[in-house]
């Protein structure tokens, strides 16, 4: 269960909101379908809601014996979506395998590694290679095309569009906007981190990951939203892919982060648009660093944020 705990439990979540629409469960194939899960993840899910009197379950007969109750779901912070545990999952089997032009993933084997269905793995993969990264061959198989410095300049090219759009709309909430906790309990996150950074460092890109994706979603574009997935999944793990000087990378980052939230909160445009731009610009050398041409100390050719002045409001 320790591979797919968060799988089981997003997939428990939505599967008692399931019993709030319908008075019979149906087949073990299609809740698999419908929740993208393994059957053998939608099994552990009938135990358990049987287990807590929720349903009788007796082979294709499952009953609905009750309508769930605030304590029967599993706490939001421990969950997550099926789609970010699927990228995790990914992006950390790259990481492992050394993430080399040429290297095989199989579908089939992800999914079940991950305990998820097949075609949400597929899916994902699908939309993956979009952008050129991994390319589909026979037999559920595919292969990792590279991550070149070309590749590297167009992604940092989008992504710093598209968060400084971010940064802007952030600006603009209410007060009363829930964001606005989240980037608090960020804040402290990133101080304790930065207090044990020695021990810690590995522990960035996470955090990282969850602050990029805090600033980008007060920007409610749906086409940002979709394209922003992938982008900040390649950025935010690219600071493993290159081990050197990790530690040294990755405090500087925090420092970074911890000068971004200090401006957002200042509601100041000017200050905002500056902390971005700085911290941005940094994360595009280590991802140009993080590349084979980077690895082998080629001076880097364009390093210059693009500019987008005036996608900040001014007061």
């Amino acid at each position: 269960m320790s591979k797919s705990n968060n799988v089981y439990k997003d997939a428990y979540n939505r599967c008692l909101r399931l019993l709030e629409e319908t008075s019979n469960l149906p087949s073990e194939p299609e809740l698999g379908a419908t929740l993208g899960v393994s059957r053998t993840t939608v099994r552990g899910i009938l135990a358990r809601m049987a287990d807590n009197g929720l349903i009788t379950w007796d082979k294709r007969d499952k009953t609905v014996l009750r309508a769930p109750k605030e304590e029967d779901f599993f706490p939001e912070e421990e969950t997550d979506s099926l789609s970010q545990i699927i990228e995790r999952s990914f992006m950390r089997r790259l990481l492992a395998e050394g993430a080399e032009a040429g290297m095989q993933i199989n579908e089939l084997e992800l999914a079940r590694d991950i305990g998820v269905g097949t075609t949400s793995v597929r899916e994902f993969l699908i939309r993956f290679s979009r952008f050129g990264l991994i390319e589909k061959r026979r037999n559920s198989h595919w292969v990792l095309k590279g991550f070149t410095r070309a590749f590297a300049l167009e992604l940092a090219d989008i992504r710093e569009m598209f968060e400084l759009r971010s940064a802007a709309a952030f600006v603009a909430l209410p007060d009363d906007n829930p964001v606005w906790v989240d980037l608090d309990r960020l804040e402290v996150e990133h101080h304790a981190l930065a207090r044990d950074i020695a021990n810690r460092y590995p522990e960035f890109s996470e955090l990282d990951e969850r602050f990029h994706r805090l600033i980008h979603s007060a920007s409610h574009n749906r086409f940002i939203v979709d394209f922003y997935d992938v982008i900040s999944m390649i950025f935010h793990y690219h600071y493993q892919w290159n081990k050197a000087g990790q530690r040294s990378r990755n405090e500087t980052a925090v420092a970074e982060h911890l000068a971004y939230i200090a401006a957002l909160k200042t509601r100041d445009a000017a200050k905002v648009e500056d902390a971005c731009r700085r911290h941005l610009t940094s994360a595009r050398q280590t991802l140009l660093d993080s590349t084979p041409e980077g690895r082998q100390t080629i001076p880097a050719k364009r390093t210059r944020t693009p500019d987008t002045s005036g996608l900040l409001p001014q007061r």
